[in-house]
């Protein structure tokens, strides 16, 4: 990794050894606005807070930037329950060697970066289901107004798609609310 953000807030301090060795840069932070001045050089953001304050953090450097984030966990401050209840990409503790902890950031990038394309496959797969209704409305209007077969109106909604050079979900989008705004 290129560089990590610190983020250390009203924590006792830890050796830093194992995490410096580990990055080109570590640039330390305190605060909202210290992060908010050194998130867009990091490659990942390491956190140094409580369990308590985890979840407030983890929302505020989410909303600046997507990057991999790890908590920095003192032993005495691991939590009973794992659920944390907010999106981690791993955990590094203070006792890690250079080895472990080079291991540990390296599989927090490869569990943030697999978490990003679920995300976005999710994204699509949504988009192509609202397509699909789009479509099925479309083909429900077309059918009734023209008195054709499902078959014809897909037929239809293709052709028209591709002589407008558009997808067909905005095509039927296009009919369906036309449809709406004239009968509605």
């Amino acid at each position: 990794m290129r560089s990590i953000l610190f983020l250390e807030e009203g924590r006792p301090p830890v050796s830093m050894h194992s995490l410096q060795q580990n990055c080109r840069t570590l640039h330390r932070a305190a605060n909202a606005e210290e992060v908010k001045s050194l998130i867009s050089v990091a490659d990942a953001a390491v956190m140094h807070v409580t369990v308590e304050r985890m979840q407030d953090w983890q929302s505020t450097i989410a909303g600046m930037r997507r990057l991999p984030t790890l908590w920095l966990c003192s032993e005495n401050a691991v939590p009973n329950e794992l659920e944390f209840g907010f999106t981690l990409d791993g955990v590094l503790f203070s006792s890690m060697n250079t080895l472990e902890m080079g291991v540990a950031l390296k599989w927090g990038q490869r569990v943030f970066q697999q978490r990003k394309r679920w995300a976005e496959e999710r994204e699509q797969l949504l988009q192509r289901i609202d397509e699909r209704k789009w479509i099925d409305q479309a083909k429900a209007v077309l059918c009734e107004i023209k008195g054709i077969s499902e078959a014809e109106a897909y037929d239809f909604l293709r052709k028209q798609a591709m002589n407008e050079r558009k997808r067909i979900g905005d095509i039927a989008a296009s009919i369906v609310k036309v449809y709406q705004l004239i009968h509605g």
